[in-house]
């Protein structure tokens, strides 16, 4: 495949200022990146990894699953933490609910290992849960650190005896500067979770060069949106290719908007998506944004395998992003994600030749001449049928918040891939204004909780802020 030339000067500077301050991250220089796919190659580097510490583990994972392949990583994780090493696990409170059981942590802190989750469910604030920590970060000795999609379970792996495939998924090594901001991350993290960080083991070796890589950690909180402005300027920026893979898609109506752009303008535009997912009502909201990016120019794919997660994107061959984040709101605006972004022609080139691999076993979704969507029969056997991850639904939600906004408002024209979307909530509409008139006390009751609730919240933060007030007059001279 041939290479397109680095921007000239001038145009590079300005796409680097551009990238700079729309994902607020800067670019390191001086990093060695390697690319893994699969846990057949991230899960031996990350225990390989394990073993090999010294000083400090740093593991954040939304989700460590209670099952052979988690055993596995606690008893690396126990070990280290046994033999003096630092080990910090950080898991998010919501991913864990219904995959691993109290046991699994109590053992973990017994052989030592510092475990927290993160935000659990508080009185004081009622929606927090709709945010979650969605990151999946390892770093050791200060030496390396993992940026991936893969969380920690058997579904990575697979199961043969029920001819269960892994699920596809990518993750990068990244040794050299970008370590620090990537121990700044899971420490800013920490923090957010409970005490700081406190250095009681000797310091690690310093971050030197090692390698011509430069690298941008997208370190993204809720509300801040970094990713999102970044994903749109690069939308905005390709000259020749922008490949996608994506596993939960609920693209906004600006996103796909900048995404035909790009194809209208002669750009290749791809986006690799699951057939098969472990969310049964995201899928089928993914698939009704088909339409208008096929519409527009853009060609989608669908995995023929379990489940594509990967969350990854390449642009010109020589921009590349890997990562915890998917291209729908949840992530773009309510999760705290973290991506490194790649800007290098060596690590672009091998994420195009694995993305033609994987087109190579997926289904192209095509319009027919009657404006009907096809594609190829999909192989039996890979339907996922255990539920993910809760928070990402808010996704869906959006989504229906969005459709059903536009239709009342009128600011935003409907496409017909938003019809199913519509019907089914304003069924569901119709329904509540039935309950409401026929039993009044079905709504009334869980809207007074809900306001109770709400009240109690507002009280309770109120006396905290009031709180930290006085103690600062107090130490005020």
């Amino acid at each position: 495949m041939s290479r397109d030339p680095i921007p000239d000067p001038s145009g590079g500077a300005r796409l680097e200022q551009a990238f700079g301050r729309a994902s607020g991250a800067r670019l390191i220089p001086g990093n060695r990146v390697d690319l893994l796919r699969d846990a057949t190659e991230n899960y031996p580097a990350w225990l390989e990894a394990i073993e090999a510490a010294r000083h400090s583990i740093l593991f954040e994972s939304y989700i460590i699953h209670d099952d052979d392949t988690g055993d596995r990583f606690a008893r690396a994780l126990s070990e280290r933490a046994r033999a003096g090493v630092a080990v910090r696990v950080l898991y998010d409170w919501l991913g864990a609910v219904g995959k691993t059981r109290r046991r699994f942590w109590r053992n973990l802190r017994a052989a030592g290992v510092e475990v927290r989750a993160f935000n659990p469910p508080a009185w004081s604030s009622p929606f927090a849960g709709l945010s979650r920590d969605h990151r999946k970060l390892l770093t050791v000795d200060g030496r390396i650190g993992f940026v991936t999609g893969l969380c920690v379970g058997r579904y990575w792996v697979g199961d043969p005896a029920r001819g269960l495939a892994p699920w596809r998924d990518t993750g990068i090594a990244v040794t050299g500067p970008a370590v620090a901001a990537l121990e700044q991350g899971f420490a800013r993290m920490w923090a957010l979770s409970g005490p700081g960080m406190e250095p009681t083991h000797a310091a690690p070796a310093p971050h030197a060069v090692a390698g011509p890589v430069s690298v941008r950690v997208v370190d993204t909180d809720p509300g801040t949106a970094g990713l999102y402005r970044l994903d749109q300027i690069v939308a905005a920026a390709a000259r020749r290719r922008l490949w996608l893979s994506d596993a939960y898609f609920v693209g906004t109506s600006t996103y796909v908007q900048a995404l035909r752009a790009a194809a209208a303008d002669g750009v290749d535009v791809r986006l690799l998506v699951p057939g098969s997912s472990d969310i049964w009502a995201l899928r089928e909201l993914s698939r009704a944004g088909y339409r208008p990016l096929l519409e527009g120019g853009v060609r989608v794919y669908e995995w023929n395998g379990t489940m594509m997660h990967a969350k990854t994107a390449v642009a010109d061959g020589w921009w590349a992003r890997v990562g915890s984040s998917n291209l729908n709101p949840q992530s773009w605006f309510s999760n705290w994600e973290l991506d490194v972004v790649v800007e290098d022609e060596a690590f672009a080139g091998a994420m195009e030749r694995m993305y033609l691999e994987d087109l190579a076993q997926s289904t192209e979704i095509v319009l027919t001449a009657r404006s009907r969507m096809v594609g190829a029969p999909r192989p039996r056997g890979n339907r996922m049928r255990r539920p993910g991850s809760a928070g990402r639904a808010a996704a869906g939600a959006v989504s229906i918040g969005s459709a059903v906004g536009a239709a009342v408002t009128g600011r935003r024209v409907l496409g017909p891939a938003e019809a199913r979307v519509m019907a089914a909530s304003g069924a569901l509409l119709v329904l509540l204004a039935i309950v409401g008139v026929i039993w009044p006390r079905a709504l009334a009751v869980p809207i007074a909780v809900l306001a109770l609730w709400l009240g109690v919240a507002a009280l309770l933060r109120a006396r905290t802020l009031r709180r930290r007030r006085t103690a600062v007059s107090e130490r005020a001279p």
